[in-house]
């Protein structure tokens, strides 16, 4: 999966397409992501004891990796992630700039 915990993404199709956010999960053996402010799902969550009161509870669900794009923030724009070895180690780069991924 070339897309890490922690990078910027934007959504390239669906009811989402355009929205840029961070993502909060990956999921490799689902081939998914959890990004930040999109695919809102409201889970009902029960009561489980005092501490935790439970209601009507708004998170965000897994989307599918083919669906988002890595986003740099130097073109401004989507772009596909690349591997380049540099002093002996694989660094990510994005392939739009050329620059590497931190």
């Amino acid at each position: 999966m070339k897309i890490k915990t922690g990078d910027t993404v934007i959504v390239t199709s669906g009811q989402y397409k355009g929205k840029t956010g961070k993502v909060l999960d990956t999921m490799p053996k689902k081939n998914k992501v959890v990004v930040e402010g999109v695919n809102i799902l409201t889970k009902h969550v029960k009561p489980r004891g005092p501490q935790s009161p439970g209601g009507i509870v708004k998170e965000e669900g897994p989307i599918d990796i083919s669906n988002v794009m890595f986003y740099d923030e130097k073109s401004k724009k989507g772009s596909r992630v690349g591997y380049k070895i540099e002093d002996g180690k694989k660094v990510r780069i994005a392939k739009a700039s050329g620059e590497e991924i931190k």
